[in-house]
């Protein structure tokens, strides 16, 4: 099956939850996106998807041109539904939910922030006003990037990479509740003239 979507997106994530409503032959997953527009608001993106169960039967000829989806299965077609759309600072480079907490998302902005959004605090429709709002700005980088990742191991940890030529740690899990800005636990620096690409550690 395909879907065509609205914008481009840079990123795209599995969610961890599945849904298997009784007595039919799917399952409901969703999918972390982002938008990559020029001149519009860009949004961070919760998307669901019907995913065909393994004994479902398929039918690769459905086509459907209004919704320019291809694929669908026993009397229902593959769908994909926009559940939530929050208001983003610029495209979203990269987005990745936290393991411990699936409704935690870290995205990668044009600028040198990192972003983090708890999806379950935000309405399901964008403010009008296209403020965005994070619950959480982390700051430690000097230049954009695309990498991100969350430590599987240890809660909150969260690591960004950036063109800046530094890697970032931040912990989100010793934040103050009342903090929305998180300094860099620790840059990564790549030793410049090193032929071996030493990486030198330092603390803020």
């Amino acid at each position: 099956m395909t879907h065509a979507l609205e914008w481009p997106s840079l990123t795209a994530q599995w969610l961890p939850d599945v849904t298997r409503p009784e007595g039919k032959d799917f399952s409901i997953h969703r999918l972390a996106l982002g938008t990559q527009t020029w001149d519009e608001q860009n949004h961070l993106v919760i998307a669901s998807v019907q995913l065909p169960n393994d004994d479902a039967q398929f039918d690769a000829s459905h086509y459907d041109s209004e919704k320019c989806e291809f694929g669908g299965f026993g009397s229902v077609s593959g769908k994909t539904e926009i559940e939530i759309k929050i208001n983003h600072e610029g495209e979203v480079n990269r987005a990745h939910y936290m393991p411990q907490n699936p409704c935690i998302i870290a995205t990668k902005t044009p600028s040198s922030d990192v972003l983090l959004f708890d999806y379950t605090k935000h309405p399901s429709k964008p403010d009008p006003s296209e403020e965005c709002n994070p619950d959480l700005c982390l700051h430690g980088h000097q230049k954009e990037g695309y990498g991100l990742s969350w430590n599987p191991n240890l809660s909150g940890h969260l690591l960004s990479a950036s063109d800046d030529h530094t890697i970032c740690l931040w912990d989100i899990s010793a934040v103050p509740k009342e903090g929305k800005v998180v300094d860099a636990k620790m840059h990564l620096h790549r030793a410049h003239g090193s032929s071996r690409g030493c990486l030198l550690a330092s603390a803020p």
